[in-house]
């Protein structure tokens, strides 16, 4: 036998050695030859099927599923042509017959080819899959047929359960330059818009939402489907897609959320509309905007409503991911709006204004709960979406300003009232009593509107606390102190023209400030903030207002004696006596509204000090007169005697007038107007009579002049005036 030359003879130990029954060499080449020869017919066949229906859309019945088969035939035929062969085989190739090793090479390019069209096979296959899908209305089967396609076709990440089906970049980078890619991609859009179109139809016909309007009002119907497994293989499927949910977010918005925080909604749930084959919430509620905050729904029933459209809905909250539901994505555009118009439409004002709706008040305990259904379906993360946590943990001070502001309108709507509209104080306390006591309020009027002042504020003190926890403070500490700084600050503003224009106006604030000052007095073990600085501030501002009055009486007084002159040094003619009967006329009209308004004491003290007034101007008046004849002090003591008869009346007791600074003087006056010059010396008596009590040495003397001629009994007389 011919010696086989060395190389050759390592091969044919390599081909036998892997008893792939190729002999020699030539054998080898011929199996890959053949090899070739199908592979050319198969790619042939394979690029018509592709170009019938990506290029030239010809009729074409043919299954890719049979193109396939070959093609994995063909693939392991190579492998196993290219195992056999090895790579020493290979090199030994390459040396004995260059023809041969190129066969090799042009395997792997026939490989690629293989993979190129394999990949575009199943593509292709994957198509046919979504017609059959399709056919039978399978939603979740044509959703992972669509979702393989893309990964096909874009490279995107198949998963683990495909990942054996993941071409090389090789063969993607020759399928991506092939003809038929583009083709590929825009059949890839068709299918995947038909999907999303033919979910949202179905999703439309299981989840119906429909809203009528009419000119006043609206009827918003929602119906879900009982066919749970239906429904939920839609939903899934379509909240799968990339699924823009904006139409249905803010159809709940604007229809539903909003209107049930915002206005009184009837809600009637249905549990077998139609036969039993839907959920139905029928809502129905007003357009027009809510006029007053009367029309506010009460918080309970707008939690329960809500609880009701979680309800209606609960039957598409299915899960789409590890991670999503389907309420989380729809809470992720609605939840934030919803979270604030509930806070601040809803929660807040539904806050207690009163100790005893707050005792009764189940408010916090009721948002945790409904808290914790929103968490529980997934509409909110609890950690992140705080408002409502944030709002029980804020209760207690929206509490507080709530019936701080509740407290404070109450009293600024006192304080507008009018302070004519008066009531009578301690009708038996009489001024003997109370000088007595010290802590009787005395008998006296004050406005209505300062009485229900006590009242409310009496109030505050008498609200229960048991519901608060020893470390709590009380949530009306120091509202008393602002309600009374904001009485002494705003009365004298609102009333500001009638304190100024009406006597008894400044009356009766001042006895209405009297009368707080009273009651905190009363209090004082009650834990009132800056007590002795609340006291003396109201009895100020009570005071001032008083004295502004009494400065103003005094100066009308003073006004009317302006005009008081003689009419001769011989006559006083008739105006003095017109001038002091106007006086006496305007102190009784001062005592028509003052002696049953202030307290007597009070009274007597300030018409002693307007008489007074008055009197001490009449005096002086009369001490201007150099020259009194007898005529004249005959008509003087008339008048004087007018002013000694009206005077004591001007008091509930005529003999309080003697507390009257001037009254004595006056009296003497009188008398010296009708006295001979020795009475006038005996009442001096050397500096010891009663003259000397209210009279200078040097009016006597001015008063003697005037009424006596100089004579030497007149100049003895005065001599006798040191």
């Amino acid at each position: 036998m011919e010696e086989v030359a060395p190389h050759f003879k390592v091969l044919e130990e390599v081909f036998h050695g892997n008893g792939n029954g190729c002999a020699s060499v030539d054998a080898t080449q011929s199996a890959i030859l053949k090899v070739l020869t199908r592979v050319n017919r198969f790619q042939v066949r394979v690029r018509k099927h592709i170009d019938d229906n990506y290029t030239e859309f010809m009729p074409n019945h043919t299954s890719p599923d049979i193109f396939l088969e070959e093609s994995a035939s063909l693939n392991r035929e190579i492998h196993d042509l290219l195992e056999t062969v090895g790579a020493e085989g290979l090199g030994a190739l390459n040396e004995a017959n260059a023809k041969l090793a190129d066969s090799g090479r042009q395997l792997r390019e026939i490989l690629l080819g293989l993979g190129v069209s394999e990949h575009v096979l199943k593509i292709d296959e994957l198509f046919q899959c979504v017609e059959e899908a399709k056919a039978i209305k399978d939603y979740l089967v044509i959703l992972d047929l669509v979702g393989r396609l893309r990964a096909f076709i874009y490279d995107d990440d198949a998963g683990e359960e495909n990942a054996s089906q993941v071409a090389t970049p090789e063969i993607r980078r020759v399928f991506q330059a092939l003809d038929c890619y583009e083709t590929i991609k825009v059949k890839y859009h068709v299918q995947a818009h038909l999907l999303q179109q033919s979910l949202q139809e179905r999703f439309d016909r299981l989840v119906q939402l429909q809203c009528k309007s009419f000119p006043t009002s609206r009827c918003v119907t929602l119906q879900v489907s009982r066919d749970q497994a239906q429904l939920q293989d839609i939903v899934q499927a379509l909240f799968q897609e990339p699924y823009n949910p904006v139409r249905l977010c803010e159809f709940l918005l604007d229809n539903c959320i909003e209107p049930l925080t915002l206005r009184p909604v009837m809600a009637e749930y249905n549990e077998d509309a139609d036969g039993g084959t839907y959920i139905r919430l029928s809502l129905s509620y007003a357009t027009k905007e809510p006029s007053s905050a009367q029309l506010r729904p009460n918080y309970k029933q707008v939690l329960e409503n809500f609880r009701l459209l979680l309800q209606t809905l609960a039957g598409i909250n299915c899960s789409v991911s590890s991670e999503q539901h389907v309420f989380s994505i729809i809470g992720d555009h609605v939840k934030d709006k919803m979270l604030q118009l509930l806070v601040d439409e809803c929660l807040i004002p539904a806050v207690p204004e009163t100790m005893e709706e707050y005792q009764s008040s189940t408010l916090c305990e009721d948002v945790t709960q409904f808290e914790q259904l929103l968490a529980d379906s997934f509409i909110i993360n609890p950690d992140h979406d705080r408002a409502l946590g944030q709002f029980v943990e804020q209760y207690e001070t929206y509490y507080r300003n709530r019936l701080f502001s509740r407290v404070l309108d109450t009293a600024r709507e006192i304080i507008q009232r009018d302070l004519q509209d008066m009531v009578l104080i301690a009708p038996n306390n009489l001024t003997t009593e109370v000088a007595n006591d010290p802590f009787l309020f005395p008998r006296c009027m004050v406005s209505k509107s300062a009485q229900d002042f006590v009242k409310l504020m009496d109030r505050i003190l008498r609200q229960p606390t048991e519901k608060m926890g020893e470390d709590q403070t009380d949530p009306l500490a120091g509202v008393i102190a602002i309600m009374l700084h904001t009485y002494i600050d705003e009365v004298p503003k609102v009333h500001r023209k009638l304190l100024d224009s009406i006597p008894q106006q400044a009356v009766l604030f001042h006895n209405n400030c009297m009368y707080l000052t009273h009651w905190v007095a009363q209090h004082a073990n009650k834990g009132i903030e800056s007590l002795a600085a609340l006291a003396k501030t109201l009895q100020a501002t009570g005071q001032q207002h008083f004295r502004v009055q009494v400065n103003y009486q005094s100066s009308i007084l003073m006004e009317i004696m302006q005009g008081f002159e003689f009419e001769s040094p011989h006559t006083m003619g008739s105006g003095p006596l017109k001038l002091v009967r106007q006086c006496l006329r305007q102190l009784e009209l001062l005592k028509n509204v003052w002696a049953n308004v202030l307290p007597e004491t009070v009274y007597n003290v300030t018409f002693c000090e307007l008489i007074n007034t008055f009197v001490a101007e009449l005096i002086r008046r009369v001490f201007t007169l150099r020259d009194i004849s007898a005529t004249m002090a005959c008509e003087l003591s008339d008048l004087i005697d007018v002013v000694l008869q009206r005077a004591p009346t001007l008091f509930r007791e005529p003999n309080e007038v003697v507390k009257v600074l001037s009254w004595l003087k006056l009296q003497q006056l009188k008398t010296m107007m009708n006295a001979s010059l020795k009475e006038i010396t005996e009442l001096w008596c050397d500096g010891a009579g009663p003259l000397t009590a209210t009279y200078k040495s040097d009016e006597v003397r001015h008063l003697i002049r005037a009424l006596f001629q100089d004579t030497d009994r007149r100049a003895k007389a005065i001599t006798q005036i040191v």
